[in-house]
């Protein structure tokens, strides 16, 4: 760490204008691994300098989605209130204006920024004199020349006197040398000076632009490490020319790989679900979508691919983060779902499926050990925790019905011997509901009395419980299923073969 700064300080930065992107998700949790690996502190800042989009609803949102994944911050917008926590505030950007003038200020007087009265109409006449050139036709688009770049301060602070407005633009032309920035993730990235021109800093309505706001921000914060996606590596430039313009320190930057789609094209919800909330609602658990974000861009010292977020603590470091892209494979995020489902225990499981079951308008046992008994049966079948309201169905009297699958069953001429006979054998018994032996029992009667076998036997019997000729194993779902909505389902199914 630069000898600069006293302590190992992150932050994570979105802008509120809608729910939290898994990429987002994915630089937030890099900057907390690193935050917590090295005993700093993990900021959230809000950049919400767009009026236009950000909303105090969308910031509530991307707030409720950190504090779902377990990526709690030291410092920033507290949870509940979204009120100020922390020795550095305010943590809006919205807040912070008088801050972004004092410094702007601050450039003008010591020459690295000036006032600029350019209208909008004036900017595009110059762009299309720049398009049209033949000089600039080998060099790409040429930057904009201000001729308020060589103005007096005191012939600016008349214009302004007369209420005349002006953008701040921050001032590149003396600036003749190459930048050298040390990325972290990239090694050495070289900015030639003359890629960019006089850039804005602030807007005329006072408002400040990202790359100013951004320096200003870490630099009051104190933020050692900027660890954020490879999509901002072309603002570096801007930003370390303002460090030097403050003669600020700069932080350390490492830029980590996009999050693409498996096209390798940036990752866009035309091919898929992009944001936390919606993964949180299909019934992903934050567990696994922490395990899944890590593995995008960073591997685990021994190649798991299945932990938590504790272990990741310990063991996370940048020099494991790799420069290319990382692919958003939602196939393997449903297996890492899996295996982090599978693993809890069946109380807890429970307590996760029933809010989906009872959206679902499902009918079950309130009966305790009723409902261990179906996690148990159906755990090995869940992906994720939505997937529990199909399999549930089959226990619901109310869901039943007889699949088109099931036609053809209905027309084998054994089938109707062996809904009668299964009728007969349930109606024969007393018990609410049957144990797993006792089905076996009577299916082996089934068997005896009607002399079938084979799926001639099984097919009809599973028609006559589920409504379908395959799926889950009968001596499971039958002891979930009372002895007399067995008998009303196989009737119906009788009546239909009729």
């Amino acid at each position: 760490m630069s000898s600069s700064f006293s302590e190992v300080r992150v932050r994570f930065a979105p802008s509120p204008t809608g729910y939290l992107h898994v990429g987002g998700a994915r630089s937030a949790l890099f900057n907390y691994l690193f935050a917590k690996k090295n005993n700093g502190k993990f900021i959230l800042r809000i950049e919400d300098t767009d009026q236009a989009r950000s909303t105090e609803e969308s910031l509530k949102m991307m707030v409720q989605d950190m504090v779902w994944l377990g990526l709690n911050w030291d410092e920033g917008v507290d949870p509940v209130t979204l009120k100020d926590v922390g020795p550095y505030g305010p943590y809006r950007q919205s807040e912070r204006l008088p801050i972004y003038k004092k410094v702007a200020d601050e450039l003008i007087q010591n020459g690295s920024a000036y006032y600029c009265f350019m209208t909008d109409a004036e900017i595009e006449v110059q762009r299309e004199a720049n398009k049209n050139s033949e000089a600039n036709k080998d060099k790409g688009h040429a930057h904009i020349e201000s001729p308020y770049a060589d103005w007096s301060l005191a012939q600016a602070q008349a214009q302004l006197a007369k209420g005349k407005t002006a953008v701040v633009r921050f001032r590149t032309k003396n600036l003749k040398k190459d930048y050298l920035l040390k990325d972290l993730i990239r090694g050495d990235v070289k900015f030639p000076s003359d890629m960019v021109g006089d850039f804005v800093l602030l807007r005329s309505d006072g408002m400040p632009v990202y790359n100013f706001c951004c320096v200003v921000d870490d630099h009051m914060m104190k933020i050692s490490h900027v660890l954020r996606a490879e999509e901002h590596l072309p603002n570096t430039l801007r930003q370390l020319m303002i460090y030097e313009g403050m003669k600020w320190p700069t932080p350390q930057f490492g830029h980590i790989s996009l999050v693409l789609d498996a096209d390798r094209q940036k990752l866009s919800k035309r091919k898929g679900a992009v944001s936390c909330d919606i993964y949180k609602t299909e019934g992903y658990l934050p567990s696994a979508m922490i395990n899944f974000l890590s593995l995008l861009g960073w591997s685990h010292p021994t190649e798991k691919d299945i932990f938590d977020l504790d272990e990741l603590k310990q063991i996370f470091s940048l020099e494991r983060l790799n420069s290319s892209g990382a692919v958003f494979d939602r196939v393997k995020l449903k297996w890492v779902n899996a295996q982090h489902l599978r693993a809890l225990d069946s109380k807890t499981l429970w307590t996760m499926i029933e809010p989906y079951l009872a959206k679902a308008g499902l009918q079950y046992s309130d009966d305790i050990n009723w409902q261990m008994k179906s996690v148990e049966m159906f755990k090995p079948k869940m992906e994720i925790l939505s997937d529990a309201v199909n399999l549930y169905k089959a226990l619901d009297e109310k869901q039943f019905h007889i699949g088109d699958a099931s036609k053809e069953v209905l027309t084998w001429e054994a089938t109707p011997k062996v809904l009668q006979t299964w009728i007969q054998l349930l109606k024969n018994e007393s018990a609410d509901f049957l144990s797993e032996a006792d089905f076996v029992r009577l299916e082996n009667e089934v068997k005896t009395q009607t002399a079938v076998k084979g799926k001639n036997l099984f097919m009809p019997m599973r028609v006559a419980v589920i409504g379908e000729p395959h799926g889950t194993e009968l001596k499971l779902l039958v002891p979930m299923i009372e002895r007399a909505s067995l008998i009303r389902r196989a009737e119906k199914v009788l009546v239909a073969k009729a």
